[in-house]
């Protein structure tokens, strides 16, 4: 069984996409694979977070995953700051990274322009970081997002660097995990185009109130309406159809294609049955984050099983990389 490591960024609650899209990833994964998840505590320190905030972060992301279906008996879900183990690696493999492959990464000169005056040596080093979090385990896949492809190409860099320096072949070298694209499902914005997101303002948050969640749909982009029967639709009215395809009854769905088909649509009520939908699904999901959130014992224990199973993990690793760098205890 192959081993597979991802993390988590405790910057913000899963919105419908996150569900349909990662979550139900993982959710495969940890049926096929041994899984390790983490919550990245430390990276979201490059924007200097408070700590009410980082707590916060990480408790409600964690229940987030809990509730929507993360088995804590079938995949290992931990917090990254609770393995300290990922630091000492973190800072050897520091020793053999160089500043100007460093100073080249995307995601650097990314976060530099949007923080100019908050370009820390975290920001610079956090290829480093995320190498140790994933080889620390020998993953031999990493789900990444397009925006994530070239730190795990530095995490491969490093793992082959260290590899070659000490004649080892202690860290595999892991490979993007390959989604099943039958499997993906890309859930549009409300804003008309691209998909849903928590930068764009455009999403449907699991945790939203059903006031929210019909504010949020009734204001979603449409247009005057068809002008010709069986008229291609745009991109705005697509998404709306795309979203009904994902919550709602198929002959819900079929109502409204019939309507838009004949020139007849009217997009206030598709949107209110939009909503209605929507809340009909989300509203399970909501009440069990919130009982999770709430039971601060079981999060401790999921917690604490987590945090052992990734530390006797990372320190096997370990203890093979410090022989063969050639620490010796006296």
């Amino acid at each position: 069984m192959s081993k597979v490591v991802s993390g988590i960024r405790p910057t913000g609650n899963l919105h419908l996409g996150n569900y349909f899209g990662a979550v139900q990833n993982f959710i495969r994964m940890q049926e096929e694979h041994d899984c390790y998840f983490f919550i990245a505590d430390w990276h979201s320190l490059t924007t200097h977070p408070t700590p009410e905030q980082l707590h916060n972060n990480v408790r409600q992301v964690l229940a987030e995953y809990l509730a929507c279906g993360i088995d804590s008996e079938k995949a290992c879900i931990y917090v990254q700051s609770d393995v300290k183990e990922i630091l000492e690696l973190y800072l050897l493999l520091n020793m053999n990274a160089y500043l100007g492959e460093l100073e080249r990464t995307t995601s650097f000169k990314d976060k530099a322009r949007q923080q100019p005056n908050n370009v820390n040596a975290g920001l610079l080093t956090y290829p480093v970081l995320m190498a140790s979090d994933i080889i620390i385990h020998k993953a031999n896949q990493v789900p990444v997002g397009k925006d994530q492809e070239q730190n795990l190409e530095m995490a491969r860099k490093f793992a082959r660097r260290f590899n070659n320096m000490y004649g080892s072949e202690v860290f595999p070298i892991p490979k993007p995990y390959t989604y099943n694209g039958a499997e993906m499902v890309k859930v549009p914005g409300l804003d008309g185009s691209g998909k849903m997101g928590k930068s764009e303002g455009n999403g449907i948050f699991l945790i939203d109130t059903d006031k929210q969640i019909t504010k949020k749909v009734m204001k979603a982009v449409s247009d005057s309406g068809p002008t010709e029967p069986n008229q291609e639709k745009p991109e705005a009215i697509q998404n709306l159809f795309t979203l009904m395809s994902i919550v709602s009854e198929p002959s819900t769905l079929d109502f409204f294609n019939d309507k838009y088909n004949a020139c007849e649509i009217r997009y206030g009520d598709m949107k209110k049955q939009l909503a209605a939908d929507i809340i009909q699904y989300v509203t399970p999901i909501r009440k069990n984050i919130e009982d999770i959130y709430n039971d601060e014992a079981y999060l401790a224990k999921v917690a604490k099983q987590g945090a052992e199973k990734a530390r006797e993990s990372a320190a096997a690793t370990l203890k093979e990389v410090r022989k063969l760098i050639g620490f010796r205890n006296f």
